[in-house]
């Protein structure tokens, strides 16, 4: 039986997902490890890019989940665990004998790029693995966040201004928390981090510390949607795969919101961001595409 689609009952697929990964763990030496990660930016067209890469023909994408999420909430689990997410290395030959090039696979956790350990932990596990960012209007970006997290059931407060007040009492003391306590959990790190997420180059900085800048490539969503032909052919120009043309391109998880955000709060959220936003210019060579408009 294939168990697949929204059709089948959440319990059913609970059931079927821990008994593939089971089985994947016990399998897991016989198995891919991811050769990149897309590891953020939350709410900038991940989804999106996720899937017109896992339409290549010579990309393997991970099982069950886009998202493993092993190196910020999983890592305890183990690296036997991680691996059993991903294809056999029997599905790689397979595609290298049809495509005439090495299988790649791989998987996306927008919160790899704000846990303070995963940096750290990704280049323990995958010492060779690239990287793929994207970046977004940090004013729309943050009010994207909300108006998702409230539909999630994540955020309680479902005023913008509320969760943006709320924030620096949230997040107080859990950054360090977490990177001196690998047991650690934070719910408000990752879920009502509205504002410091938008603050992309001390995120970029520590990814690049760890792992290299020229393992790290960053793409404007805003490029992305405009252009996607073009942004994407420059991604597999980054990831060492040939083009063998184009996937259909589509705007995923899109939410509308509740109304137009406040023109106060929105002039002082891109006055905040200036700074963050001229650091970014550094690794785009440019200004950010909403710093030109």
């Amino acid at each position: 039986m294939r168990i697949t689609g929204a059709r089948v009952p959440a319990p059913v697929k609970r059931v079927a997902h821990a008994g593939w990964r089971t089985y994947g763990r016990l399998t897991a030496g016989d198995r891919m490890l991811p050769s990149f990660l897309i590891c953020g930016g939350q709410r900038c067209g991940t989804t999106s890019l996720y899937r017109a890469l896992a339409a290549h023909p010579a990309v393997l994408k991970a099982v069950l989940h886009k998202g493993v999420h092993y190196f910020d909430v999983g890592y305890d689990r183990g690296p036997g665990w991680y691996r059993g997410h991903f294809p056999s290395q029997r599905a790689a030959a397979r595609v290298e004998a049809a495509t005439g090039v090495p299988a790649q696979t791989f998987e996306s956790s927008p919160y790899y790029m704000y846990h303070p350990l995963a940096a750290r932990r990704i280049a323990a596990s995958l010492p060779r693995v690239r990287l793929l960012v994207l970046v977004r209007d940090p004013v729309e970006r943050a009010y994207s966040q909300h108006a998702h997290e409230v539909a999630r059931g994540f955020e309680t407060l479902e005023s913008f201004p509320d969760a943006l007040a709320a924030e620096p009492a949230r997040l107080a003391g859990e950054e360090e928390r977490l990177a001196t306590d690998p047991s650690h959990y934070s719910f408000s790190h990752q879920h009502h981090a509205y504002v410091s997420r938008g603050e992309y180059a001390p995120r970029l900085a520590r990814l690049a510390d760890v792992l290299g800048r020229d393992r790290i490539h960053v793409v404007e969503s805003e490029r992305f949607f405009a252009t996607p032909e073009k942004v994407y052919d420059e991604v597999l120009g980054f990831l060492g795969l040939p083009a063998l043309g184009h996937p259909p391109f589509a705007r995923h998880n899109a939410r509308p919101r509740p109304a137009p955000m406040d023109p106060g709060l929105r002039a002082a959220l891109w006055d905040y961001y200036a700074p963050y936003d001229a650091h970014l210019a550094q690794w785009l060579g440019r200004p950010p595409i909403w710093r030109l408009r």
